[in-house]
């Protein structure tokens, strides 16, 4: 989960002046934590509340991130979600837009099978963005964290992909110079797929997706999710974006990096856990 996490505070300065190259400083001191990392530990802390028992997965995530997102008001909600969040009671909106995308991550560590990836996906996304398009762009996320995860190659993830939700066959060099600001899911989560898809890496993935330009955090942060899956992240990156999360993120973080380990990777190319690695 924490790739999401990265993805989005590295591309939160170029969302709205988009960069068009990979040749950045990582992180800088503009970087800051967006609604694409509350909402992801949000489903975190859900799927946590959960204890392995799912039937009540959808009124957890309402509770969870309504309760988060209180917290982190300017965060950079989009308009109809700001409205959700505040709301007594919560109803979806029919939203195809890429926050169905960007929060979805969690499930797809938590999962134990595929079609489990793609049931807590639809659980934790029918409660805001039940547009067809919305819960696509969410269970392409979800199943693409899974199949990476559990050790499949990028031909195998690509070919998922293509076969159930989008067609890729376009590369990021020919769309930079051309793509435009579009939040939707069937306009981003392609874009997203296919920057860690030519990946080398999982820095590498980052610095593709946010070079894509548009909604560069939210694309990141889908990036990143399931670069994380596939390739470990560097320990030196988890040490340097620990600065910018508070305590309250940190022990979302730690609880479900404990319970649902995932790689990272030193200099030397050891691994080890993201938890051994944050619990220092």
């Amino acid at each position: 989960m924490l790739g999401a996490l990265i993805g989005d505070i590295a591309g939160s300065r170029f969302e709205m002046y988009n960069l068009k190259s990979k040749e950045f400083r990582f992180f800088d001191r503009k970087c800051r934590p967006t609604d694409d990392s509350i909402m992801s530990l949000a489903i975190a802390n859900a799927i946590l509340g959960c204890d392995g028992n799912y039937d009540g997965l959808s009124e957890k995530a309402v509770s969870t991130m309504q309760e988060l997102g209180r917290l982190y008001p300017r965060a950079g909600y989009g308009g109809r979600f700001k409205k959700w969040l505040l709301a007594e009671n919560p109803e979806p909106y029919n939203s195809f837009g890429n926050g169905s995308g960007m929060r979805v991550g969690p499930c797809g560590y938590a999962a134990k099978s595929l079609d489990e990836a793609k049931e807590l996906s639809a659980m934790v996304t029918r409660v805001t963005h039940n547009h067809p398009e919305g819960m696509r762009g969410a269970e392409a996320i979800a199943t693409s964290v899974y199949l990476a995860r559990t050790g499949k190659t990028k031909e195998e993830i690509k070919d998922h992909i293509q076969e159930n939700y989008y067609w890729l066959g376009f590369t990021i060099d020919g769309i930079r110079d051309i793509y435009k600001f579009d939040v939707s899911c069937q306009g981003s989560v392609p874009i997203a797929l296919e920057a860690f898809l030519e990946s080398t890496d999982f820095e590498d993935a980052i610095r593709t997706a946010i070079s894509v330009g548009g909604d560069s955090d939210t694309i990141a942060a889908m990036t990143g999710a399931v670069a994380e899956a596939y390739y470990g992240i560097p320990i030196d990156i988890i040490e340097e974006v620990q600065k910018f999360l508070d305590v309250r993120h940190m022990e979302i973080l730690w609880e479900f990096e404990k319970k649902y380990p995932s790689k990272a990777i030193a200099n030397d190319g050891t691994e080890v856990t993201i938890f051994d690695v944050i619990n220092k």
